[in-house]
């Protein structure tokens, strides 16, 4: 293991062999957590080429056991999130494109960083398992068209580890890495079709379009090799998404999004995303016609009605989705305050991220534990003018010394202008 971290970190390809041996000796415990560190941190300041990729999505999709989804009638949808602050759309996507009639089979993952995990969403609710064997897959499928589940031992263990591993050692944000660790799990999972939206920003690994751009080419090239359908939507992340971040607030976000009392950026990103889905499922035969399904889905109820299902289906506490307000909720609050009149020209995602995980509604190494209470509600957002002392956003926490911490990064997220700036556009590109 030591010649090939010396390998790669000399700039060197790896063979299929070689790249076989680090991922199998990983997961079987032979090769220690520091080895596979220093070898990530290798593959990020040297890369990987696309073959190279391509072999490591390979040997950690088959790390474990793989689902055949060919049982279920129709084509498997499924959909991705690069990572962002407040990005709550699984939780509204996935039983929104599974009421029009596309089966979803969705493996989703944990907090990484300053940013949300749908898992740890879910599991505020109380009861909610996301654990569950490769034969309750694919029947809660058959069954209800929908399934949410996390990566069990069975299940790409390979990135199971690495994933947890990438997030306390500064490598998430590689190409290679993201690729292989996205693929895996979504080839490992049998869906036939994938949208992935793919978040640029300062709160997303992606900081520029053309690095997107990159990482799309990368992951569409990975499933046409494989015989899926990718498609790439490359979205902002330059503010949080929504006006919640942290786990039980963005749960009830979500809630109010499929009743259709949503925020608009949220709203417009799921219906954009889940538009996409239609087509690629083949239940619309243009975006236009799979958006007027969506929106009369939320309206008629039904989209709400799905989520309460799989709530239901997956153990969880359905007295929390009639009534929000049973959701976990925080001992303490305080409320942030402007310090300045004027238009807010700015609200850093990854400032308001890294404050939430001081709040508690993150991770900050692999063992922490999570405050499901824990979070922001952000008042106000870029564009809105504010007076000196209106109240920006409300602070949750269940230990009233993380709120100085957190609001620390708060004075950092917020900048002020005395006239009103247009803002970026939510949907910059559709990579195909």
């Amino acid at each position: 293991m030591v010649e090939l971290i010396k390998k790669k970190r000399n700039g060197q390809a790896l063979s299929a062999d070689e790249i076989s041996h680090i991922v199998d000796g990983f997961v079987s415990g032979d090769i220690p957590d520091y080895q596979i560190s220093a070898f990530m941190m290798a593959v990020y300041f040297k890369g990987m080429n696309h073959e190279e990729t391509a072999i490591l999505t390979d040997r950690m999709m088959r790390s474990g056991d793989l689902i055949d989804l060919k049982e279920i009638s129709g084509i498997k949808v499924d959909k991705h999130s690069t990572g962002g602050v407040g990005d709550k759309t699984t939780l509204i996507l996935a039983p929104l494109v599974a009421a029009a009639g596309a089966p979803v089979a969705k493996m989703s993952g944990r907090g990484l960083g300053h940013t949300g995990g749908t898992l740890d969403k879910l599991e505020s609710i109380a009861g909610l398992s996301v654990s569950m064997s490769r034969e309750e897959f694919i029947e809660k499928i058959k069954k209800y068209n929908i399934a949410i589940c996390g990566q069990n031992r069975s299940l790409v263990p390979a990135d199971k580890k690495l994933y947890a591993l990438r997030d306390v050692t500064a490598t998430v944000d590689n190409i290679s890495l993201i690729a292989s660790s996205i693929m895996s799990k979504k080839l490992a999972c049998g869906a036939d079709a994938i949208v992935i939206d793919i978040k640029v920003g300062n709160g997303a690994y992606m900081k520029d379009v053309q690095e997107a751009r990159q990482l799309a080419d990368v992951l569409i090239g990975i499933g046409q090799n494989m015989g899926r359908k990718v498609r790439a939507v490359i979205t902002s992340m330059y503010e949080p998404l929504g006006r919640t971040v942290g786990n039980a607030l963005e749960v009830k976000e979500a809630i109010a999004t499929l009743k259709g009392k949503g925020p608009r950026d949220l709203t417009e990103l799921c219906l954009e995303l889940g538009s996409h889905m239609l087509v690629l499922g083949g239940i619309s035969s243009n975006k236009s016609e799979a958006r007027q399904k969506l929106k009369h889905l939320i309206e008629s109820g039904e989209a709400f009605a799905k989520f309460k299902e799989l709530v239901e289906m997956q153990g969880g506490d359905i007295s929390m989705i009639e009534d929000p307000n049973l959701l976990p909720s925080s001992k303490y609050t305080f409320q942030y305050r402007a310090k300045e009149e004027g238009y807010i020209h700015q609200l850093r995602a990854l400032d308001i991220g890294l404050a939430s995980v001081k709040l508690g509604a993150g991770r900050a190494t692999k063992e922490s534990q999570i405050d499901f209470g824990a979070g922001i509600i952000l008042h106000k957002k870029v564009g809105d003018f504010v007076h000196k002392d209106d109240i920006l956003a409300t602070l949750y926490s269940n230990d009233e010394a993380h709120f100085k911490e957190a609001i620390s990064y708060l004075d950092a997220a917020y900048a002020f202008h005395p006239h009103t700036l247009r803002k970026k556009a939510l949907i910059l590109d559709t990579i195909i």
